[in-house]
């Protein structure tokens, strides 16, 4: 019994760390074809060198907007481009279906010097959507980076409806 629930915990760690993996590889767009001078002489900012929280969220008809925020803790100067990752995880830790939609706005290189930020804006549904009967409620997100594998993770009491579809702006 024991040695089933070892292997059951480990498949499921499997499955997060995977599935962690694959978000980090669609997560980031690639850098940019051109940069300022300043900000190529810069390094892009790796998940250690950030701190992530989001902002006031903004209830409307059914739809909320907050917006996602990296601030650059660190003494160095460095940049952002594309899309960030997101995983919702519910009051159990478990991981809920999360569906990352990016919305057709081209990215654009965020140089970020020590103490400045970057935002994203997340937008969600709180409706059920058809076939939906209730919206799972998460307790956290999991949120990675553009070009990164390693992930941050912050509190997020959100009720997200369509599946768990979020849409997300890229870093400005």
């Amino acid at each position: 019994m024991l040695l089933a629930s070892i292997q059951c915990d480990v498949k499921i760690r499997t499955t997060l760390v995977s599935a962690v993996a694959l978000l980090a590889a669609v997560a980031g767009a690639g850098a940019p074809a051109q940069a300022s001078s300043d900000a190529a002489a810069s390094p892009r900012c790796r998940t250690t060198q950030l701190k992530a929280s989001i902002g006031r969220v903004d209830p409307g008809a059914g739809q909320r907007n907050a917006p996602l925020v990296f601030t650059n803790t660190s003494a160095k100067t460095c940049w952002v481009y594309g899309f960030v990752g997101l995983v919702m995880i519910d009051g159990n830790g478990d991981v809920l279906r999360t569906r990352t939609r990016r919305e057709k706005i081209t990215p654009h290189r965020v140089t970020l010097r020590p103490g400045h930020q970057a935002r994203a804006r997340l937008h969600w549904t709180v409706v059920p959507a058809a076939g939906e009967k209730t919206c799972p409620a998460a307790a956290r997100l999991m949120i990675i980076p553009p070009d990164e594998v390693a992930h941050l993770e912050i509190p997020f009491t959100a009720n997200v409806c369509d599946n768990g579809r979020i849409d997300v702006t890229p870093m400005k």
